[in-house]
């Protein structure tokens, strides 16, 4: 049986006792050499150990026979023996004229075992630390190796982990070592607070940097927890922010964070100093490269005329145009240096953009470390320069933000190092990889569709070639989806997208008494046509399939029963102005469909769609207001099937149940004429969709008090449009109204963000609609607020 006990720690006392010990009988013995205090010994012994050789013992003193031996050498002996880790005690004493080094050789180690861990597995733990089995066992190391124990649970957001190291001694000088773990509760960030703010406000800013706060539901998906490391790319991020907002004297004064007493949570404070909001004042551009003329850059301020707020990010993109304007006039060194002017009195800012002469330093070669799995050409990629061209800071740094952005890495870091000379440098750029695999669980809920589950698996670094390859299923009572996606990001590696999407999509709605089913296949490429738009092309050939068309089915479907096979090409051009992709708050974006089938198949038509959205707030951000216009037309040769007109409800036109808004064919029900022959005896009620659409949607979103601070927003909503237009409106009930209608709805909506997925939860309440209309009054979705 073996003896449990603590961990034994060998303190400088015992060494400072030993040494004092030596000397004494030093002083005691009468001097052997002709100097005091100085011996030497014929012989040099080694008692107590087992498994060390006694020479090995000797070296490690560093003491030999017939050496001068003074009480310093004798200790520091003492310290080197204990230093190796591989002895308990050792004793160094003068005997008759011979030295006896006495050691108690360390335990070796019979197995390592964790108890008590169970957020970290074993095999993390033990990557951890640095004992192994049948090595030495030290006490100090026993304890280090807790502490990075402990370093790895605060790593994972538990502050309060304890590790304590405990052997269990073993026959034959062995020991079993154990760390037993008390994790405690994660340590979760329970207050962002921010000094010094004025103009923007505490909910604001939170929705700005990239600690949150924990939340009602941060035990379930483990958010909210505390990260240093975010700490600075959260200065970052508010800097950032208020200079695209005229903020040019902004700085963050300290990021810090407490840890409660009860070492269950943190608070972080941000103090920061606003200034002055500033205004664009005077532009001017001044040149002092000989055959360079600045007035062929002054086209190129037209972003920063008019006396707007002042926003850095509209600033860089000038001096980016004029860098690469000069590029192409051959002045691949120019320098383009704005030189800011503050006027105090007006708060505006002058800007002279300055052209001079730079280094002339040549990039000698980029080198790229720690890619364990992705490609060199991925990261290549990322860079507007290559080996041999002119070095360009603004565009090594434009790089690692576009490496950075590929989220394939943990962290990043470029540099920039002189290379075989002075005119030559050398990028460096180390990455640390990170799984780049998601599985991704979601799901809706309305009243009128009841609930809908979709689990998809993504990688969006396939085989480490920065391709994205998803499979996604969508399935309730009433559809199911299946779509499988391939992007290649950069085809050629050029800014060129291309990819494909395989789609399956069966539909067996309550509302209609018929089922569809799409099969196709969507090949596509996609390329910038400008700064802030894109164009993407495609082909597609698709099926579709109404069948399961039951008698009570209205008239106008059962003639478009049966299989088609679409086959055509299309774009979708989009130009976005928003200030932020994620979380606007001003701009606008457009896209604008085309559809072109006929290219065989045996559909021929035409169908054009268009959405534009512009943003805006008041209140320093904190309301946010949303316009949208969706509006659509089509026109086919041989008439239109259900399958290709448009429809709207549900998210699209909220406040009405999907498919609840435009033609419909109802008869034989109350308030409804009876169905025409041989229908007569039956009830009829069909969406049939509708050839033209147009709806206007707005919406407002805005902090609910304190319980923002928690991702709980609140929002105010209103839809107007209308659904019309059918190239047979023979039905089951005679003649289908198929005339413009106008319909409106309003609502409010509450939105939890959580680190699950974005959750949004709308009542409605129709305010125009029509008689046939299918209304929903509540509808609960995985969606953004915009």
């Amino acid at each position: 049986m073996g003896q449990h006990g603590g961990v034994r720690r060998v303190g400088h006392a015992a060494i400072r006792a030993a040494a004092l010990l030596a000397l004494m009988i030093l002083l005691v013995l009468p001097p052997p050499a002709s100097a005091q205090g100085v011996a030497t010994f014929s012989r040099v012994d080694v008692a107590g150990n087992q498994r060390i050789e006694a020479d090995t013992i000797r070296v490690f003193a560093g003491i030999q026979p017939g050496q001068a031996v003074t009480p310093e050498d004798m200790n520091l002996a003492v310290r080197r023996l204990f230093d190796t880790g591989l002895f308990e005690d050792v004793t160094v004493m003068p005997e008759a004229g011979r030295l006896v080094i006495t050691v108690v050789e360390n335990p070796s180690i019979n197995q390592i075992a964790f108890e008590g861990n169970r957020s970290l597995e074993d095999e993390k733990l033990a990557e951890v630390i640095e004992l192994r089995s049948r090595r030495a066992f030290s006490a100090a190391a026993a304890e280090a190796d807790a502490q990075r124990i402990i370093d790895a649970y605060r790593a994972a957001g538990r502050y309060g982990a304890e590790v304590t190291p405990v052997i269990i001694r073993l026959p034959e000088n062995r020991v079993n070592l154990v760390f037993q773990v008390v994790e405690g509760r994660p340590t979760r960030v329970q207050r962002v607070n921010f000094i010094g703010n004025e103009v923007f406000s505490d909910n604001r800013l939170r929705r700005v940097v990239s600690t949150s706060q924990a939340n009602i539901l941060s035990s379930v998906f483990g958010s909210g927890q505390y990260d240093q490391d975010k700490l600075e790319v959260d200065r970052e991020q508010l800097r950032q922010f208020y200079l695209e907002r005229g903020f040019i004297d902004f700085t963050v004064r300290s990021a810090t964070a407490e840890l409660l007493p009860e070492r269950n949570g943190f608070f972080v404070t941000f103090v920061v100093s606003e200034g002055p909001r500033y205004d664009f004042g005077e532009m001017s551009v001044a040149s002092s490269v000989p055959g360079l003329d600045p007035a062929a850059f002054e086209p190129l301020l037209a972003p920063l005329l008019g006396g707007g707020t002042y926003n850095a990010k509209l600033v860089d993109r000038v001096v980016e145009r004029m860098a690469f304007q000069a590029g192409q006039a051959g002045y691949a060194f120019l320098d383009v240096r704005p030189r800011v002017t503050r006027n105090e009195g007006d708060r505006t800012v002058d800007i002279a953009f300055e052209l001079v002469e730079g280094q002339r330093v040549f990039i000698e070669r980029i080198d790229i470390t720690g890619n364990t799995r992705t490609l060199d050409r991925v990261i290549r990629r990322q860079f507007d320069v290559v080996e041999g061209d002119a070095f360009n800071a603004r565009k090594i740094r434009d790089a690692e933000n576009r490496i950075k952005a590929l989220q394939f890495f943990k962290t990043v870091t470029v540099g920039v190092h002189e290379g075989t000379s002075p005119s030559r440098a050398l990028v460096s750029v180390e990455v640390e990889e990170q799984p780049t695999g998601s599985l991704n669980l979601g799901g809706s809920f309305s009243s009128s569709e009841g609930v809908a589950a979709q689990i998809s698996i993504t990688e969006s670094n396939f085989l480490g070639r920065g391709q994205t390859v998803s499979a996604a299923v969508t399935a309730s009572s009433q559809f199911t989806n299946v779509d499988l996606t391939f992007v290649e990001p950069a085809l050629f590696d050029r800014d060129l997208l291309g990819g494909f999407n395989v789609f399956y999509r069966d539909r067996n709605y309550n509302e209609t008494a018929y089922k569809t089913r799409d099969i196709g296949f969507v090949p596509r490429v996609g390329f910038p046509l400008s700064e802030n738009g894109r164009l993407q092309l495609r082909y597609f050939i698709q099926q579709n399939d109404i069948f399961d068309v039951k008698n009570d089915t209205s008239r106008i479907i059962q003639e478009e029963e049966g299989k088609q096979i679409a086959s055509g090409v299309g774009l979708t051009y989009t130009y976005d102005r928003r200030n932020s992709p994620i979380d606007p708050t001003a701009g606008f974006i457009l896209t604008v469909n085309q559809e072109f089938a006929g290219l065989g198949g045996d559909a021929t038509y035409s169908k054009t769609s268009g959405t534009a959205r512009a943003y805006t707030s008041f209140f320093d951000e904190d309301l946010v207001l949303s316009a949208t216009l969706e509006a659509g037309a089509l026109f086919a040769q041989d008439g239109s099937r259900v399958t290709e007109r448009f429809i709207t409800g549900g998210d699209s036109f909220r406040g009405f149940a999907r498919n609840g808004v435009g033609p419909r064919d109802v008869c034989g029900f109350n308030r409804h004429p009876d169905c025409t022959s041989p229908q007569e005896t039956r009830e009829v009620d069909d969406p049939l969709g509708g050839n033209y659409l147009s709806v206007l949607r707005l919406d407002a979103s805005f902090p609910l008090g304190p319980l923002s601070q928690y991702g709980i927003y609140g929002g105010l909503f209103s839809d107007v449009g209308s659904l019309w237009g059918l190239d047979e409106d023979a039905g089951s009930m005679g003649h289908v109204d198929s005339d413009f209608y106008l319909r409106a709805t309003a609502g409010v909506s509450v939105f939890v963000e959580t680190p699950f997925a974005p959750l949004r939860f709308d009542v409605s309440q129709p305010l125009r609609d029509k008689s046939y209309d299918e209304t929903e009054s509540f509808r609960f979705t995985v969606a953004t607020r915009f």
